[in-house]
């Protein structure tokens, strides 16, 4: 009897063990994207290391999809007035909607109020032309590099993630990163 009662301790134990292991992952351990999710690039932490704030990738994606959907039920016209505007709901933090019509022609950008209505040209030009091809069909992430209002208008790496809004447009926002001078 005492060896069956000590077995079924250790069983018990084993159990209790097995049914706790997954409770103690760190949260950066993620489970792979199902084929229906978009595929999220693991983030260079590099806003936390200098004590800063963290953007995570999943909080980029929520934010433009709020965007979106803000679009559907506002319209065009009310959502990209919302989105220039410098002290609106879709300024948050390092966070901030821009939008992109597929020719190239911005829309709407709260940190460069001068670039709305103009064709992006040069390094610019090149990002809204790639990012573009990259949400074409529904959506995803790009890095690039881009001035940082926040920290003095330096220069740093940023993962942005866009998605379409329809054929003719797409909106995006990005995550900074670091400087992009920074040694690691």
């Amino acid at each position: 009897m005492k060896k069956l009662f000590s077995s079924f301790i250790l069983v018990l134990l084993v159990g209790i063990i097995l049914l706790t292991a997954g409770c103690t992952q760190s949260p950066a351990t993620t489970a792979p994207a199902s084929p229906a999710q978009p595929s999220i690039p693991s983030p260079v932490n590099t806003l936390a290391s200098r004590n800063e704030a963290y953007t995570s990738n999943e909080t980029l994606v929520a934010f433009v999809g709020s965007a979106v959907s803000y679009v559907k039920t506002h319209g065009m016209e009310n959502a990209l007035k919302e989105f220039n505007n410098p002290n609106g709901s879709f300024i948050q933090g390092e966070l901030y909607i821009y939008a992109y019509a597929y020719n190239g022609t911005t829309l709407a950008h709260p940190v460069n109020p001068e670039s709305v209505g103009k064709i992006r040209e040069g390094p610019n030009g090149v990002f809204v032309t790639e990012m573009g091809s990259v949400v074409k069909n529904g959506s995803g992430f790009y890095r690039f590099t881009y001035i940082n209002p926040l920290h003095n208008n330096t220069l740093e790496s940023k993962l942005g993630y866009g998605a379409q809004v329809d054929d003719d447009w797409w909106l995006g926002s990005g995550a900074y990163q670091g400087p992009v001078n920074q040694t690691r």
